[in-house]
């Protein structure tokens, strides 16, 4: 197989391998995170929002973003019948994380008095 054959394969089409669909997550979450930080950036810096509030804003935009192109473009099959449902659940995790994000975030911004520009990309690495 000629690499532009397995380019083609990687990231064109519907896909069952895993190894192809965790290729394509890395790559979403990438991206997720992209719209995470920019956002949160542009919010906090631009907007004049609360950094607490906008690090919520971006953790759910990008949460939103990761789900939708996980849905079109990693997982070709889904273990609900509902999206609505299966959305929830993603979500679910995903409030978790943003809890323990915030969480985070609050301690290092208020009590040790680091910038939260600088932090995001660490806490998101946890």
């Amino acid at each position: 197989m000629n690499p532009t054959d397995k380019f083609k394969k990687i990231f064109y089409g519907a896909s069952d391998n895993l190894l192809i669909q965790f290729v394509r997550y890395f790559f979403v979450g990438g991206f997720a995170f992209i719209v995470d930080f920019g956002l949160l950036y542009i919010l906090t810096e631009y907007a004049g929002l609360h950094y607490l509030l906008s690090a919520t804003l971006s953790f759910i935009a990008g949460l939103v973003v990761n789900y939708i192109i996980s849905c079109i473009w990693v997982f070709n099959n889904s273990k609900f019948r509902n999206r609505i449902v299966e959305f929830l659940f993603f979500a679910a995790i995903g409030v978790v994380g943003l809890g323990f994000n915030d969480l985070l975030i609050w301690l290092f911004t208020d009590c040790i008095g680091l910038l939260v520009e600088l932090l995001r990309p660490q806490i998101l690495g946890i």
